[in-house]
């Protein structure tokens, strides 16, 4: 038998009706007559009542149906107007003011700070006639050394044009690659307590040949090129696969160290440590040469336009990427897959 509560009734028997009352005198035909219109009565309301129920569930699908349509409909609405219309930046105030570029979290490509839309950001307060100054406001531990290096060239060829200052200001955290950044601003302003420097190339893995071992996994790598596989982390990394990685390192290393000395001269310290990969506070960066001023956003902006005014000409996101790219990030760190799209980080 069927157990849907909306199609399945009482068995309707003969026995289960009651019997009808007939008058004196009717005779059988009558009474079953009367017995059998009492049955359709019964039939009657109770499919009445199934009816009913199934008109109540259907409106309610109808009325889920609709609020899903209507929020997808405002997602795509959102998404288009982001896309096409929202044109932050482009009408600019006409009073002075700091033309604001974010650079928040890490800098990768696949991440909001990355090099195309920062660059894209600098530009547009770059090209705004009422920004006094470009901020680069960093909030950032750093991240791919392509990236930043692609920021760091803009920065550079913008700042030789001379038409208006590249500042700097450093929040919370302003190390590695986003220092490398900040390196190439005609001006660097910090907190006393911001955290800066970090100036280092760092590469790390885990080995897990002896684990595999332990648990009986045999690894099967094929490769054209004998060390095409010298990063495996179920393979041991030998003397010279080591000695070849660490000169990368080196390399870049040395990359970092020259551009952040084209972009500050001579205001570095000769502090042999500054290049070391320590992390320094605002106040301590400032007798290194590392940064020119301690101050705040409002601070600076007071100096340069006499109040707290300044406009963010960073591009918006697209609200539904960042919903998809939020839930990629959160799926692969569940699942304990995420990984960045180059071994090294600045």
């Amino acid at each position: 038998m069927s157990d849907d509560r909306w199609t399945e009734g009482p068995e309707v028997t003969e026995s289960s009706v009651d019997p009808v009352p007939g008058a004196p005198g009717d005779d059988a035909e009558t009474l079953r007559e009367r017995q059998r219109l009492a049955q359709m009565e019964m039939m009657d309301h109770w499919i009445g009542g199934v009816l009913t129920e199934q008109r109540r569930t259907r409106r309610w699908k109808l009325f889920f149906r609709f609020m899903l349509l209507l929020i997808a409909l405002v997602l795509v609405l959102t998404t288009l107007y982001s896309v096409f219309w929202d044109d932050k930046g482009s009408a600019a105030p006409t009073q002075q003011h700091l033309g604001l570029v974010e650079v928040n979290g890490v800098i990768a490509s696949d991440s909001p700070a990355n090099a195309e839309r920062i660059i894209q950001g600098l530009n547009r307060a770059w090209d705004a006639e009422s920004t006094a100054a470009v901020v680069l406001h960093i909030n950032s531990p750093g991240g791919s050394p392509v990236q930043s290096q692609r920021i760091y060239a803009e920065i550079m060829r913008l700042r030789e044009q001379g038409d208006k200052p590249i500042i700097a200001v450093i929040e919370d955290l302003g190390a590695s690659g986003a220092y490398y950044i900040a390196a190439a601003a005609d001006e660097i302003v910090a907190s006393p307590v911001s955290l800066v420097g970090s100036i280092g190339v760092i590469y790390a893995g885990f080995g897990f040949e002896e684990a595999i071992e332990r648990i009986g996994v045999e690894r099967r790598v094929l490769t054209a090129g004998e060390n095409k596989a010298f990063l495996d982390p179920f393979l041991p990394l030998d003397n010279d696969a080591e000695a070849f990685w660490q000169n990368v390192l080196s390399q870049t290393h040395r990359q970092f160290i020259d551009d952040v000395r084209a972009g500050r001269g001579e205001r570095l310290s000769d502090s042999s440590e500054i290049f070391s990969g320590l992390i320094w506070s605002g106040e301590q960066s400032i007798e290194l040469g590392l940064v020119d001023q301690l101050a705040s956003l409002e601070q600076l902006s007071r100096d340069r336009v006499g109040n707290t005014d300044w406009v963010d000409y960073t591009p918006s996101l697209d609200p539904f990427d960042r919903l998809t790219r939020r839930f990629t990030q959160v799926t692969a760190e569940v699942l304990g897959i995420s990984a960045p799209n180059t071994p090294l980080r600045f």
